[in-house]
């Protein structure tokens, strides 16, 4: 048996996210059923960085493979595994790695993007959140900036606090405009569940004016229901990078669709 990195993007709408579940159709389980299509076995094992909630979306999201391909060359695996994929799901490159390699504990780094239109879209409309009010760009820049550095989200996620850590480090949270769109990029080691799109909607709450940069900083010195209530659509939301150790520094930000 040998192990393998699989990168990949997928289209997020029609999956109930990542992880296999029962009764529910997940990124996971399309790619299970592939690769038992793409090798002609079921004994192998595919394990991914991390899970992504149902519609979210990704551009690079990363798993690893631990199966014997009796030979096969990892181009002929993709070939097969993504002709076995349904549309929406697509591996862009398979790399044979170190036998101990692990999607998820060696993971460095992880990187989300979301992206907010300023305007109706015909196109994109799966893949931002529409705001129809007007938006202080510098407002929610504020705003980003304070969650930068080590906190605790227990305020920013339905993850319980007695069960896991919620103390995270933030690397980045940055605002960045592409008129019509507005980009939020987020950067951490890890992410606890529903936590981006919490921080998203304090974000839209901040640059509508309903909400002060001193107030989302007391939101993380305390706990408070406030960040549910806000919750950003999961429409918006790309697992940009997963990053491990030798990897490059992520490039610009890029939206993901042009407007």
């Amino acid at each position: 048996m040998s192990r393998y990195k699989l990168t990949l993007e997928y289209e997020g709408t029609r999956y109930s996210g990542w992880q296999v579940q029962k009764n529910a159709t997940t990124v996971q389980g399309a790619l299970h059923n592939a690769i038992a299509k793409a090798i002609g076995s079921m004994n192998f094992d595919v394990a991914g960085s991390g899970r992504t909630d149902a519609g979210v979306h990704a551009l690079g999201q990363v798993a690893h493979l631990e199966a014997d391909l009796h030979g096969m060359p990892t181009t002929v695996l993709q070939y097969r595994i993504n002709d076995a994929l349904p549309h929406d799901v697509n591996v862009l490159r398979i790399e044979k790695v170190h036998q101990r390699f692990h999607a998820r504990h060696h993971a460095i780094d992880r990187g989300y993007l979301y992206q907010i239109s300023q305007r109706r879209t015909a196109f994109g409309k799966r893949h931002v959140w529409w705001v129809k009010d007007v938006l202080d760009a510098e407002r929610m820049a504020e705003a980003c900036a304070v969650f930068e550095g080590f906190h605790d989200f227990r305020s920013f996620t339905k993850d319980d606090p007695e069960a896991k850590s919620t103390t995270v480090e933030l690397i980045e949270c940055s605002l960045h405009v592409a008129d019509p769109l507005l980009l939020i990029r987020i950067r951490g080691s890890h992410f606890l569940w529903k936590m981006v799109r919490q921080m998203v909607g304090c974000i839209v709450e901040a640059g509508r004016g309903n909400l002060t940069a001193e107030a989302i900083a007391e939101l993380l010195r305390t706990q408070s229901s406030f960040p549910a209530r806000t919750t950003a659509p999961p429409s918006g939301l790309f697992l940009e990078y997963v990053r491990y150790e030798g990897d490059p520094e992520p490039g610009p930000v890029q939206p993901t669709i042009r407007m």
